[in-house]
C-alpha cells in the first residue's frame, strides 16, 4: 500500500483530492492501494453527498465564525473537523476482495483495522453503529466511504486534540443517530482520543503495512473536481 501524507492549501482541495485518487484507481491511472494522512489547516464541517445542508449544519454560526460548509462524495452525517482532528482516506481494490462490495462487511473490515492499530496504545476503545469508533462510549471517529465498481474509498475522522466545542456550534443534532447515542448532545457525546498525532500517523502507517511512498499523484484529477464540483455553490448547497 501507498502512504500519502499530504494536506494541501484548502478545504476543498482536500476534499477534492480523496475523490481523485479513488477516481485514478478506477480509471487504472493509479495502480495500488493508497493510505492518505492529512490534517485541515482550519476548521470546516463537511456534510455528506446525499445530506440536506439547513438540517445539519448551523449555517449562521458557521458564517458568523468564518467556517465553510462543504460537501464530500462519501455518504453519511456531517462533521467538523481541523486542527486537532487528523483526517485518513483509503483506497481498496475490490477485484480480490469481493466481500467488500457488501457495504456492512467493508464498514466491518476497515474498524477492525482501525481497532488493531489504535487498541495497543488506548484502553476501551469499541466499534460502534454503523461506522464509528468510540472511546468510554464516547464518539472520537466517524466515517464514511463510497464503492465504485472496482474501487471503495474509505474515509474518516480521528479527534486528538480538538476543540469540541466547535462541534455543537456548527453542527445541529443529526436528523440519524445510532442507538448507543441515546440522543446525547454533542457536547456529551464526542471526545478526543488520548494519543498524539504523530503516533496516529505512526500506527496507522505501521497497520495498514503503507511502506511506499506516493509520489505522482492526480493533480490534474484534483484541480478539476474542485472547479467543477466542491468549490461550487450547485454542488455544496444542493439539498
Amino acid at each position: 500500500m501507498y502512504l500519502f501524507d499530504l494536506t494541501l492549501p484548502t478545504p476543498e482541495e482536500n476534499l477534492a483530492l480523496d475523490e481523485a485518487l479513488l477516481d485514478a484507481n478506477e480509471s487504472g491511472e493509479l495502480v495500488g492501494d493508497v493510505l492518505r494522512l492529512w490534517e485541515p489547516p482550519a476548521t470546516m464541517a463537511v456534510i455528506g453527498r446525499a445530506s440536506k445542508i439547513a438540517e445539519e449544519a448551523n449555517l449562521p454560526v458557521c458564517a458568523e465564525l468564518g467556517v465553510p460548509v462543504l460537501r464530500r462524495s462519501s455518504g453519511g452525517a456531517a462533521i467538523v473537523a481541523g486542527p486537532g482532528c487528523l483526517m485518513y482516506a483509503i483506497t481498496l481494490s475490490l477485484t480480490d476482495r469481493e466481500d467488500l462490495r457488501a457495504i456492512d462487511l467493508c464498514h466491518r473490515y476497515v474498524m477492525e483495522k482501525m481497532l488493531a492499530a489504535l487498541s495497543p496504545h488506548v484502553d476501551g476503545i469499541t466499534f460502534q453503529g454503523t461506522c464509528d469508533l468510540t472511546w468510554n462510549n464516547r464518539k472520537f471517529s466517524g466515517n464514511s466511504l463510497r464503492v465504485k465498481r472496482d474501487h471503495a474509498l474509505y474515509h474518516g475522522t480521528l479527534l486528538y486534540d480538538f476543540p469540541l466545542e466547535l462541534i455543537a456550534d456548527c453542527l445541529r443534532h443529526p436528523p440519524r443517530t445510532p442507538d448507543y447515542r441515546e440522543q446525547r448532545d454533542h457536547t456529551q457525546f464526542v471526545t478526543n482520543l488520548p494519543i498524539s498525532r504523530e503516533q496516529l500517523k505512526r500506527t496507522l502507517t505501521e497497520t495498514w503495512d503503507a511502506d511506499q511512498q506516493l509520489v505522482d499523484w492526480p493533480q490534474e484529477r484534483t484541480a478539476k473536481l474542485v472547479a467543477e464540483r466542491y468549490a461550487t455553490d450547485e454542488w455544496n448547497e444542493m439539498r
